[in-house]
């Protein structure tokens, strides 16, 4: 009795064994036979995606440099030929079907896998909805860059405006200039509002509630979570931002001869108070009117061993008629090919543009190339924004100023404590502005068809601190260029300033053994470039944001550097 029990023991675990074996061959078949497809599906893929997009990414700079519709028309074309791609229901199919397996063990195929679901998800709407969105954005991108402001019978271009809104100190002239500046918001608000309800029909088609909380799960953010990052910023900057409000709106009052009670937007210098009005004893313009910011640029980035000769040459830098008035970097074919445009003036704010549009620009550049097609590109759009801002900030930085341009010793000691002031301010100004964007585009995407007028300046009074013109009820809201045409993107600016400052104390740290920003220029300084192109740039798409700044600074993204650096 024993001898036969034993004989089936030894047959059940036989069976056992031979059974296991099986499963195990079927799964590794399984899991062969998904890989194999996810590579063949890459290698077709990459074949159409990467001609089309860089034939979409050369259109449209050329359509943002020329003064031609039939050019925009073109972008338009070739923006929806790339978009279509994303949208084919076979290829998404398999996409998801990949995906459900379970069966990619591979890490760098893996994130393929992810980052490719997540592209073709964002398309899988009908094709002729696609098409609207594409050719009504397009459409109002070009009225936006043909639109000129009228004030007393003379055209102005934005940078013209900004200068009379900067430099001018009676109160009607600049009164007239603002309401100037925000006609264009009646012109494009009705179809920037048709296309918000055609964007989020699209989102909810695929399931989500509206496509602002599309956008920021499609590009792994949590809204939560940023919701919580924006409540944290608001509630920091809450005393310092009410105390240097104060501070400034004495400084303006005195200047305009008027009383605080009478100041109003178009007091503060700028079209939306995004960017700090000039109030300390320092005038950084000064210090570029005579200088080619250009060559600035260049000299600088070369020196720490980021070239950008190659990139200046093929970019468009200075004004002319019928051209997109704003500046962008684009990345025409994630294989070296990267182009600026930008509106070059010899002052403080086009030196500032400068260093950030090539602070992308770098980045594009020194993505590996060993990286497949489809990961080379940012870790997110705010690591790209941070490397913008870190070397932005140096415009107002008098070690770099020092360093490169050249100002004396004793200027800058005497320029010092005003410039850090100057910068803070800047912060702080546009730590709230950005308040203003996120919330409002938030509100707006839940609820087109409320009252947006009078939520712009709830919000604007909320947050910026702002007196609201008396019985206004204008689309102000709709005269941002990035409501209407870079949705649910505005926060990832301020995401971007917070990795600036956790970088900047890396950096300084670890390699300049410096405990403050201000006093480094990082010029000629090769050991800075080399550690960014190794721990940032490289990198590309290849790891999640979050893991990739945890690697390259030793934390996961925190706004406690931020808070060091500029809320004392």
């Amino acid at each position: 009795m024993k001898k036969y029990n034993y004989q089936i023991s030894d047959l059940l675990n036989t069976v056992l064994f031979l059974f296991l074996i099986l499963l195990f061959v079927s799964c590794k078949t399984k899991e062969d036979s998904m890989t194999q497809e996810l590579r063949n599906f890459i290698i077709k893929f990459e074949e159409k995606a990467a001609v089309a997009y860089s034939e979409n990414a050369l259109a449209y700079f050329n359509a943002t440099i020329s003064v031609k519709t039939e050019d925009y028309n073109k972008s338009s074309e070739l923006q929806i030929k790339y978009n279509k791609i994303f949208s084919n229901k076979d290829d998404f199919a398999l996409l998801k079907k990949i995906k459900e397996s379970n069966s990619i063990n591979d890490e760098p195929l893996k994130r393929q896998l992810d980052v490719l679901f997540r592209a073709y998800s964002k398309y899988q709407i009908d094709e002729k909805k696609l098409e609207e969105i594409v050719k009504l954005g397009t459409d109002i991108e070009n009225r936006y860059s043909t639109f000129r402001a009228e004030v007393g019978g003379i055209k102005l271009t934005d940078n013209q405006i900004e200068e009379k809104l900067k430099n001018s100190t009676d109160s009607k002239i600049l009164q007239e200039t603002w309401l100037a500046s925000k006609k264009i918001g009646n012109a494009v608000a009705k179809d920037i509002l048709k296309l918000v309800k055609m964007r989020n029909e699209t989102a909810k088609e695929l399931g989500y509630s509206n496509y602002h909380e599309m956008s920021l799960k499609l590009s792994e953010q949590d809204p939560k979570e940023i919701d919580l990052i924006f409540d944290d910023l608001f509630e920091r900057t809450k005393g310092v931002f009410a105390q240097v409000k104060n501070e400034m709106d004495e400084f303006l009052a005195r200047r305009y001869k008027i009383s605080k009670n009478e100041l109003m937007p178009w007091h503060y210098q700028n079209r939306f108070f995004q960017e700090a009005p000039k109030i300390y004893a320092v005038d950084l313009d000064s210090y570029y009117k005579n200088e080619d910011v250009v060559e600035l640029t260049k000299n600088y980035y070369n020196g720490i061993g980021l070239n950008i000769d190659d990139m200046l040459a093929k970019s468009d830098l200075y004004e002319k008629e019928g051209k997109y008035q704003h500046a962008y970097c684009t990345d025409i074919d994630r294989n070296g090919d990267v182009r600026v445009v930008c509106n070059v003036k010899p002052n403080y704010n086009w030196m500032n543009t400068m260093l950030h549009e090539y602070g992308h620009a770098v980045y594009s550049k020194y993505i590996s190339r060993n990286l497949p097609w489809t990961l080379r590109e940012e870790a997110h759009t705010f690591t790209t924004e941070a490397i913008a801002m870190l070397f932005g900030r140096f415009a107002s930085n008098p070690q770099w100023l020092a360093d490169v341009v050249g100002i004396s010793k004793e200027e800058q000691e005497k320029i010092a404590d005003a410039s850090f002031k100057s910068l803070r301010l800047e912060q702080l100004v546009f730590s709230r502005w950005a308040q203003v964007v996120y919330r409002f585009e938030k509100s707006m995407y839940e609820n087109p068809d409320q009252d947006l007028n009078k939520l712009w300046w709830d919000l604007v009074e909320k947050y910026q601190l702002l007196k609201r013109p008396e019985n206004r009820n204008e689309p102000d809201w709709a005269s941002k260029i990035h409501i209407a045409l870079y949705p649910a993107y505005y926060h990832n600016y301020m995401l971007g300033e917070l990795l600036a400052s956790q970088l900047s104390f890396y950096i300084n740290k670890n390699l300049l053994n410096s405990n403050d920003p201000m006093t480094e220029s990082f010029k000629d300084n090769a050991m800075v470039g080399n550690y960014l192109k190794e721990k940032i740039f490289a990198v590309g798409n290849g790891l999640y944001w979050n893991e990739m700044i945890e690697k390259a600074t030793g934390e996961k993204l925190t706004a406690k550097y931020y808070a060091e650096q500029f809320i004392r």
